[in-house]
């Protein structure tokens, strides 16, 4: 309790970088008028902890900064998930805490091992292609 442990840095920059690629995907396909990236993925996506990733690819990118429905329910998910970790850092939430970063360890540790992080990342944006 008290402090952050490294991993829920690490993980928060892996759903920054994943939300980014899937804000450029998505603004992509609308340009050229092919399949896009879910509204509900983004806004997953968000709420688990890439929203540091979405606020820059909305920035750079300038791309779901007008609709304000979009906007509004991000900043939804932005807020429900500093609330979640601050809660996370409380005694109540510390064995939570613990929990979630040994399921995500053990996520990402088996995934590594099998290969399959490619596949599983394009699943979670809902995309599949010949790459």
């Amino acid at each position: 309790m008290g402090f952050t442990p490294i991993f829920v840095g690490v993980f928060y920059l892996f759903l920054s970088c994943l939300v980014y690629l899937a804000y450029a995907r998505d603004k992509k396909a609308a340009a050229e008028g092919t399949w896009r990236v879910a509204e509900s993925t983004l806004h997953f996506l968000s709420f688990i902890g890439g929203w540091p990733g979405a606020i820059v690819a909305q920035q750079k990118l300038q791309h779901k900064t007008i609709k304000v429905v979009f906007r509004d329910v991000f900043w939804i998910t932005v807020v429900l998930n500093s609330l979640g970790l601050i809660w996370l850092h409380t005694e109540q939430g510390s064995p939570s805490l613990h929990y979630f970063i040994s399921v995500l360890k053990n996520f990402f540790e088996n995934e590594l091992a099998s290969g399959n992080v490619k596949s599983t990342l394009l699943d979670m944006l809902s995309y599949r292609s010949s790459i």
